[in-house]
């Protein structure tokens, strides 16, 4: 019974540890994502949206070509569809850093 007990205390310790190394390796992911930018653009560029890794909109380009006082609703349409679509490739690159975190197990609330 004492190895049987010994052997739940190591494996114990064991898994606090990787749990430990994991949680470092995924801090340190997230400060790389901070720095990682992805781009996405609509109306064929005149509209360009830079997001985070950490799903943070870094800015917004808008050629003034696309600038129409009588069609605001149009540039609107533009700036929704560039974030949207730069947001979702900050997501899926923080999905595919952290499944090589996890080894592609998906764990509800890290991303």
């Amino acid at each position: 019974m004492m190895t049987s007990d010994l052997k739940k205390r190591g494996s114990a310790v064991l898994n606090q540890n990787m749990m430990k190394q994991m949680q470092n390796r995924l801090m340190k992911m997230q400060e790389e994502l901070a720095e990682e930018t992805v781009e996405a653009s609509a109306g064929g560029g005149v509209v360009k949206a830079v997001v985070t890794g950490q799903q943070r909109v870094v800015s917004i380009e808008i050629d003034p070509a696309a600038v129409d006082p009588d069609d605001v609703e149009m540039l609107q349409d533009l700036v929704v569809v560039a974030v949207n679509d730069a947001l979702t490739k900050a997501q899926e690159l923080a999905a595919q850093r952290l499944s090589g975190l996890t080894g592609g197990m998906k764990i509800p609330g890290l991303f």
